[in-house]
């Protein structure tokens, strides 16, 4: 609503106007009638822009009409319909029109000039406010959206403004190619429109849009690497292909995603402030921070943390008496430990992460390369578990390993991780 102005939406169709034409100035006695205006501005594919305005009385009958190009470079189509819409109502108040009715088929302008939306741009924003002045000179204003067959006269000038050597009927829509069907390989639907799929850079294999987004999510929130969703493909896919997929949580994961493989596992440090968090390398650290050894400052939310046992500063207490005299702090971690040993859960000695292994060898290879025994927790080869074994084991195989066997064919597995 603008100045008391009511917004009234849904499509409305309104009458076909007719050819009669009025010229000069509307008589007294017909100024308290409601007028109605038409609008559409029309940008080529050249930056060539043209509009077309139509001004109709309370029977439909053409009050007035004008149409011309829109000059100006790279000018959008906002900007050329805001355009049109001023034109339109400064003819329409200097012909005396006290109360009009603006009928609009874009949603945007639609939503800018009825107050429902701000404009960012600067130039945008003088464009809104040159229409609003406007409207203020008439005793009432309306703002509707209408479908495109509503303003097809104001869309005939503006398409004959562009392309005046053309003359062809308005009122029959021209007829669009099909569009292009493409077959998906996850959801296997063969009647996807060819702009609706997602393209992998590297290997040029096809998904659907809402496939492709999926296996996205998925992936980001399991701590996968980011590959082709096609079976066996190891393309990696990457944050600027992939950024018109992603909200802004996911796009936040993956960004953080980034930041960690940037740093090598030996070298990150979290900060310990729970509402902070902040991925930080401990050499750059010590480059900041030279106060001591183990006390480092966060870059991020500047709390002061040991750099030893990843807990707040504890001055004067050694990392075990601080736990001691702290035991809230390690709450969540003997819970996830807990977790862990009820679920026979794994943990990499190099980089901490808990793994789970749904199934397959027991010999497993962590994210940060480290391989080890799923059973034992031994370095790789340093033991016999995996001479033919696959997980799940029966409780007792845990305690007391069997002895080797030949599987007839290789296992698959599968595997989970969380960051302490």
């Amino acid at each position: 609503m603008i100045n008391g102005l009511p917004t009234i939406d849904g499509p409305i169709f309104a009458g076909k106007p007719s050819s009669e034409k009025h010229s000069g100035e509307i008589d007294v006695s017909q100024r308290h009638h409601m007028y109605s205006l038409y609008f559409k501005a029309l940008v080529s594919e050249d930056s060539l822009a043209g509009f077309g305005v139509a001004v109709l009385g309370q029977k439909d009958e053409l009050v007035f009409q004008i149409k011309g190009p829109i000059h100006g470079s790279d000018i959008t189509v906002l900007e050329a319909d805001l355009t049109a819409l001023k034109r339109g109502l400064t003819e329409a108040a200097d012909l005396g029109i006290n109360h009009i009715t603006i009928y609009s088929d874009n949603h945007t302008t639609h939503d800018l000039i009825s107050g429902r939306s701000v404009p960012k741009e600067n130039n945008m924003a003088l464009l809104v406010n040159d229409v609003r002045r406007i409207r203020e000179r008439f005793s009432s204003s309306f703002t509707i959206f209408v479908s495109r067959c509503s303003i097809k006269y104001a869309y005939k000038l503006a398409r004959e403004t562009l392309v005046p050597e053309i003359s062809r009927p308005m009122d029959t829509p021209r007829r669009a190619k099909p569009a292009r069907k493409m077959f998906c390989a996850i959801c296997l639907d063969d009647d996807v429109n060819a702009d609706q799929m997602f393209t992998v850079d590297k290997c040029l294999h096809r998904f659907c849009s809402e496939c492709a987004k999926r296996h996205i999510e998925v992936r980001l929130l399991e701590g996968s690497v980011m590959t082709c969703p096609q079976f066996l493909c190891k393309s990696e896919l990457t944050l600027d292909s992939c950024a018109n997929l992603l909200t802004p949580k996911l796009r936040e994961i993956w960004q953080q995603r980034i930041r960690e493989d940037s740093i090598p596992f030996e070298e990150r440090v979290y900060c310990p402030n729970t509402k902070c968090s902040a991925l930080m390398r401990i050499t750059e650290l010590s480059k900041l921070n030279k106060e001591t050894a183990v006390r480092r400052c966060c870059e991020k939310c500047g709390e002061p943390f040991c750099t030893n046992c990843k807990s707040p500063w504890h001055d004067n207490l050694s990392c075990d008496d601080f736990k001691i005299m702290h035991p809230n702090l390690r709450e969540n971690e003997l819970k996830l430990h807990a977790l862990a040993n009820e679920n026979l859960w794994r943990q990499c000695v190099k980089c901490q992460h808990m793994i789970e292994l749904s199934e397959g060898c027991v010999l497993v290879v962590c994210r940060c390369g480290h391989k080890f025994c799923y059973r034992c927790g031994a370095n790789a080869r340093r033991c016999t578990h995996a001479l033919g074994h696959v997980f799940p084991p029966h409780p007792q195989q845990l305690e007391s390993p069997p002895q080797p066997q030949q599987l007839e064919s290789p296992p698959t597995y599968s595997l989970k991780l969380w960051r302490l």
